[in-house]
């Protein structure tokens, strides 16, 4: 006879075989077809995903995109915004034909030959200083005082449009005088031309009390006798005057 302890081991043993053989009733689909063939070559089928113990692997990085370059703003006292824009722009244009980058000179001939129009910017700290400057006798044949065209033509004594780079010094007709290479197609005859910064006596102060405007030049940037030195210090070799009328 069976005690009691072993007829519970038996029980429980009946009822887990019991468990096992309604489990595989209920779910006669768990037997896959690659199953009952490898059963059939007495190759037993692998429920382990392949790759299971696999190291997994980290997603690949998506690329970083270049974040989009920022204009370089910059605000200077008394200078036409629009103006400015339009000079900063075409300091990126030129990119390395410029080599110095630091300060600019921006001649804004929209405004009368009365006003201090030659701005000399340091753009790093924003600061400003304006000269008064002359344009040439073919860019206001009537002496208006106003700039009405620009030329690039050799003879035409007007004053150009563009970017320039100033080049080295020298003394000439002038007295002492920079040279200016233009970098667009409306000032590449400058260098040609002998379009130059200079001093004259019709661009002092004084032409403005007696006549209320400055006289004119032959095309050159022309300023005052007593502002030259502060001009060319401020300007320099390798750096940018950008002259147009917005």
């Amino acid at each position: 006879m069976m005690n009691t302890h072993d007829r519970v081991h038996s029980r429980r043993a009946l009822l887990k075989t019991g468990g096992l053989f309604a489990g595989a009733l209920m779910i006669p689909g768990a037997v896959s077809a690659g199953m009952r063939d490898r059963a059939r070559r007495g190759t037993p089928e692998n429920l382990v995903p392949h790759d299971f113990f696999d190291t997994p692997h980290a997603p690949a990085p998506r690329p970083m995109m270049a974040a989009p370059a920022q204009p370089h703003a910059i605000s200077a006292p008394g200078v036409n915004p629009r103006l400015l824009q339009r000079a900063m722009a075409a300091l990126e244009r030129h990119g390395d034909r410029i080599a110095q980058r630091d300060r600019i000179a921006v001649a804004d001939f929209s405004a009368g030959s009365s006003e201090p129009r030659f701005h000399l910017i340091n753009l790093e700290s924003g600061r400003t200083v304006s000269k008064l400057v002359a344009h040439g006798s073919g860019s206001d044949p009537s002496h208006t005082g106003y700039l009405q065209r620009f030329s690039n033509t050799d003879g035409s004594n007007a004053s150009c449009e563009g970017a320039f780079v100033a080049a080295d010094y020298y003394v000439g007709k002038h007295g002492r005088s920079q040279r200016l290479i233009g970098l667009d197609r409306t000032n590449d005859n400058a260098l040609s031309r002998a379009i130059v910064v200079h001093a004259a006596w019709y661009a002092n102060p004084e032409m403005i009390r007696q006549r209320g405007m400055l006289g004119r030049s032959q095309g050159c940037f022309a300023v005052g006798e007593s502002e030259l030195a502060e001009v060319f210090e401020r300007l320099g070799p390798g750096r940018m005057i950008y002259a147009a009328k917005v």
